[in-house]
């Protein structure tokens, strides 16, 4: 199995980076195509204006606000997850016996509104939902029902969030950032083990806000290559911040380091490698399952994709 994994993360590696070289090789290209043209145009005043009116693609030159849209493609790897429903209830290891030992496919959607070159308002969807399917090895009890060992069992984790987000940039430069801010975060979470017969079902379902604190840099340098991160995290503890009737524990983090290359003036691409990670741990009295509304529940992952922001 180890094997397995191993040889499916060397191929899909393997197709990020020619991708990447791909587009490198892209942006060299358009940059020395970029400094042709305006060493060609150099003097000519007329022109010079014709160009800089097509500086975005989105965006009217020298509006208070731009819009920005980004995507990233790649895939995800499970560094560990295990999950127990109910106080009795079985610690399940999703990675070594739930199937989620190999790679999964990793999207991110964004769209950002910056106003007046220092508030910028991001809306992202980020897709998550880990379907598998495994053959028990030993006996476990989800929600005070009990899945004997032997028993072919398929296994959802849909954990798909939305994330509003509000950031103030200190710099205010035109290329580079360091901005601070609050994101609220919607979480859309679907859990389910059943058997493959059907006759042994157990489903947990959620849906809430979970307000998070928010940091993005970014560094650019003369030749249109840039570095960034971007963090947002929240961790809480006890009944009365976290907003439950009971002591309840909560956290998460999703922190990302990339390198950047600016392709044209309204395209950037780059690699992006991105750890998301969290979870909760108490109990829920008005839990309506069969079980007593416990929840012990943390995952760490970790992706590689490539990104594009066009604005």
């Amino acid at each position: 199995m180890l094997a397995t994994k191993n040889s499916n993360f060397l191929s899909i590696l393997s197709i990020e980076i020619s991708v990447f070289v791909f587009a490198l090789g892209f942006f060299i290209l358009s940059y020395i195509n970029s400094s042709v043209a305006e060493q060609n145009e150099f003097g000519n005043r007329k022109k010079d204006n014709l160009n800089s009116k097509s500086k975005f693609l989105l965006n009217k030159r020298n509006n208070f606000y731009t819009l920005q849209c980004g995507f990233e493609i790649g895939f995800l790897d499970i560094l560990s997850h295990k999950i127990q429903f109910d106080t009795n209830g079985t610690k399940f290891d999703y990675v070594d016996e739930g199937g989620q030992d190999v790679l999964f496919p990793f999207s991110r959607l964004t769209a950002e509104l910056n106003l007046f070159n220092k508030h910028n308002v991001i809306f992202l969807i980020q897709p998550f939902d880990l379907q598998t399917e495994a053959l028990l090895k030993r006996h476990i009890v989800v929600d005070a029902l009990k899945f004997p060992a032997g028993t072919p069992i398929e296994l959802r984790y849909g954990f798909t969030f939305y994330r509003i987000s509000y950031l103030y940039d200190f710099i205010q430069a035109k290329k580079d950032e360091l901005a601070l801010g609050l994101s609220l975060q919607l979480r859309n979470a679907t859990i389910s083990f059943a058997s493959t017969d059907g006759s042994l079902f157990r489903i947990n379902e959620n849906v809430g806000p979970v307000p998070i604190l928010k940091f993005r840099g970014k560094y650019a340098f003369n030749s249109g290559v840039w570095i960034g991160s971007e963090i947002d995290g929240f961790y809480a503890s006890g009944k009365y911040i976290t907003g439950s009737d009971n002591d309840f524990e909560g956290a998460i983090l999703d922190a990302s380091a990339r390198i950047g290359f600016e392709l044209t003036d309204y395209l950037d691409t780059f690699l992006n490698i991105r750890y998301i990670g969290g979870g909760a741990k108490g109990t829920e009295e008005d839990d309506p399952g069969p079980g007593d509304g416990f929840t012990d529940n943390w995952l760490q992952t970790m992706s590689i994709s490539l990104g594009f922001y066009l604005r």
